[in-house]
């Protein structure tokens, strides 16, 4: 009964899994352990996040400014941004990215093991939160390392602990991607667009063939919406492409007040080590650039490097105009939410409401989620906690009527609802299986063994003659749109576009034989 749990971002087959990383998961898991709450896991990593933070900023710069730097870390993504205030993620691939720039300037100071092994924590982070960012980010990094190693015959002291980290966290990657994937080698984010995805993760490469989708707001949200985002992304002068992009990260990192100090940008690009962390962000930039999605999360990996930008800037600016110009922008920045946060659709509220009138009845429900034709692909409502089987509250998909009854002998016991997004307000309610689902069920191919109304073409067959044998006289004289309304009354699945192929245009109520439209349907994906 896989398909009534079917969701976007969520792996089904061959496991029950997120598609994402696993770091965020594992810091939500820990939230929920030691308080019951997940968001307890967000909060603590915010906290990390702020840390590693300071101390990578007291690696490049002095103790006073590494604390200011720090404080704006605090004051604008440790408050009021949404990596505090949602489940996103962020913080994760942020204090990753803190602690591998924070100990590249003490491994080219020093050959001590513990920054070696602070680097290759750092490492792990974005490689099981944000790979592909964390990856660009890693790049300048690995850069240094070969040239302190190669060029100036020093760093072998550090390798071996760096490579002990890296290649134990290689380890549980792969023995984790085998778990969700069968492969060590492929991530699970990765198998899900490949195999369940039609847009592609980046703009130069082309739409996947489409695959068959069972539940109609999945189809909708794949083919609909994430086709408009690459098409987009793609289109050069498109508000959603570029400039739309670069805004949206300028917003959240920099803002109007953090970007006067950059004013000092020609003193700042005189000084080597400057210049190399700038040459960086734009290498970084570049590579986000070709994402058909963004998201301020998405750059996380370089939160450090633009707050260790902003810091140098600050430190010129001092130089410059003085320490009451410093004090004007700083106070600013802080005193200036971030905005911009996240371009998602619902925050779940009304879901999240029913979930908590349920949990304090007590006992165990299960909700049948039925969405009408005008939903908003945006607010999901059908997810679950890691053991369906065991949750007070499970939320299921409602589909055609024979997979609800199965569905509803599986969890008997439970008091079974019906939750209705789309209805003003939402609406939570008793379900009556004995009435048909509204709308009917997506069609999907005759013989499809996931859903039982469909599952045997023989079967509607000679229970479509016996019910139109027992209401009518022959010879029928039905047409395309008669049989459709048999077949939708007797499956609760609505029929395919009866425009394509079942009647010649101008000729829709032409009569049609059942032999005729049966093998029409057939033929219908």
């Amino acid at each position: 009964m896989w398909v009534h749990f079917e969701s976007m971002h969520i792996l089904v087959r061959p496991v029950y899994a997120s598609v994402f990383p696993v770091a965020q998961g594992l810091v939500m898991a820990v939230g929920q352990v030691l308080t019951g709450q997940p968001w307890t896991g967000v909060w603590l990593s915010v906290g990390f996040m702020c840390a590693a933070s300071c101390w990578m900023l007291q690696g490049w710069v002095s103790p006073g400014w590494a604390l200011l730097g720090g404080a704006l870390a605090v004051a604008r993504f440790g408050v009021f941004s949404y990596w505090m205030n949602s489940y996103f993620g962020g913080a994760v691939a942020a204090a990753g990215g803190a602690l591998v720039l924070g100990a590249l300037p003490r491994v080219l100071r020093r050959r001590d093991w513990r920054d070696a092994v602070a680097m290759g924590a750092g490492l792990a982070i974005p490689a099981n939160s944000r790979p592909y960012e964390g990856a660009l980010f890693a790049l300048p990094v690995m850069a240094a390392l070969i040239w302190l190693i190669h060029v100036r015959a020093r760093g072998l002291a550090i390798l071996a602990p760096l490579l002990l980290v890296l290649g134990a966290t290689a380890l549980l990657m792969g023995a984790y991607f085998v778990r969700v994937t069968g492969s060590p080698f492929r991530l699970a984010y990765e198998f899900y667009r490949a195999t369940f995805t039609v847009a592609p993760h980046f703009i130069w490469q082309s739409p996947r063939p489409e695959p068959v989708y069972h539940q109609r707001v999945l189809r909708e949200f794949h083919t609909r919406w994430e086709m408009a985002c690459y098409s987009a992304a793609r289109a050069i002068r498109s508000p959603y492409g570029i400039l739309d992009k670069a805004k949206t990260y300028w917003r959240f990192y920099l803002g109007p007040f953090l970007t006067l100090p950059f004013l000092t940008l020609p003193w700042l690009w005189r000084r080597l080590r400057t210049r190399l962390l700038l040459l960086a962000g734009i290498l970084f930039s570049l590579g986000l650039a070709v994402e058909v999605w963004h998201a301020p999360h998405y750059a996380a990996p370089a939160m450090g490097l633009s707050l260790l930008l902003v810091t140098q800037a600050l430190r010129q600016l001092r130089q410059s105009a003085g320490a009451f110009a410093v004090r004007a922008v700083v106070l600013a920045a802080v005193l200036t939410p971030v905005v911009g946060g996240s371009a998602w659709f619902s925050d779940g509220r009304e879901r999240a409401r029913f979930a908590r009138e349920l949990a304090a009845k007590g006992g165990r429900h299960l909700v049948l989620v039925r969405y009408r034709l005008t939903h908003d692909v945006g607010d999901e409502w059908v997810y679950n906690s890691a053991d369906i089987d065991h949750a007070q509250v499970v939320w299921a998909r409602e589909m055609d009527p024979a997979s609800n009854r199965s569905l509803l002998r599986y969890f008997q016991g439970r008091q079974v609802w019906l939750a209705q997004p789309d209805v003003q307000p939402a609406m939570l309610s008793p379900y009556d299986p004995s009435l048909p689902p509204d709308p009917p069920f997506r069609f999907v191919k005759l013989g499809t063994d996931a859903i039982e109304a469909l599952r045997s073409p023989q079967d509607i067959r000679r229970k479509m003659l016996q019910k139109v044998a027992a209401e009518y006289t022959q010879p029928y004289r039905f047409g395309c749109d008669q049989w459709a309304y048999f077949f939708t009354e007797l499956t609760g699945v609505e029929s395919p576009d009866l425009s394509q192929g079942c009647f010649l245009p101008g000729k829709r109520g032409k009569v049609v034989s059942f032999e005729e439209w049966f093998a029409w349907l057939e033929k219908q994906r």
